[in-house]
């Protein structure tokens, strides 16, 4: 079963390497934002199955988009994935109070992120 992913992230070339990586090694749909307000209206409009979040970001960064999804009763059901490169030298402690399912590290490996992401969801 095919799975729509959401990328977020203000950087054109993670967005397209995630791209390439869920729709090549995985075959899923992605739709990708540049930024966190384009995020919001991409997730209320198509219903992601699960977003990546860049948690970097200028003007609504990752913390204030996430904040925004979790308020919207359409779009806070669906499964977040914070993407930050902050997360080798991350404290658990800072991320404890935001509704997500995992954090995944910059850079990452293309071709094992769908892996990834099923594991974090349980998906099969």
């Amino acid at each position: 079963m095919s799975k729509y992913v959401l990328i977020v992230d203000d950087e054109e070339d993670v967005r397209s390497i995630a791209q390439l990586g869920l729709e090549m090694g995985a075959g899923w749909s992605v739709l990708t934002a540049s930024s966190g307000k384009e995020a919001l209206g991409m997730a209320i409009k198509h219903q992601p199955d699960v977003i990546l979040l860049d948690m970097m970001m200028p003007d609504m960064d990752g913390r204030m988009t996430l904040r925004h999804l979790k308020e919207d009763p359409t779009t806070q059901p669906i499964p977040v994935i914070l993407v930050t490169a902050k997360a080798q030298s991350w404290n658990p402690d800072c991320f404890e109070d935001l509704e997500v399912v995992a954090v995944f590290a910059k850079p990452f490996r293309p071709l094992q992120l769908a892996e990834q992401i099923c594991k974090v969801l349980g998906w099969a």
